[in-house]
């Protein structure tokens, strides 16, 4: 799965990374389930969904 950012934010868990609106999440590798959904979701620092799971990625 391939997962998109919507929100410019900086990555604590990687480095300090700063993802911007659009980049792809995680800029490498594979992302771990549990940061994926707690990205993906309102249980983060910013209280709001940063990435989406991109469409047709296949």
């Amino acid at each position: 799965m391939a997962y998109k950012v919507i929100k410019d934010f900086k990555d604590l868990q990687d480095e300090n990374h700063i993802y911007r609106a659009g980049d792809k999440y995680p800029r490498k590798g594979r992302g771990k389930k549990e940061r994926l959904e707690e990205l993906a979701g309102s249980d983060n620092l910013r209280g709001e969904p940063l990435i989406v799971e991109e469409e047709g990625d296949s």
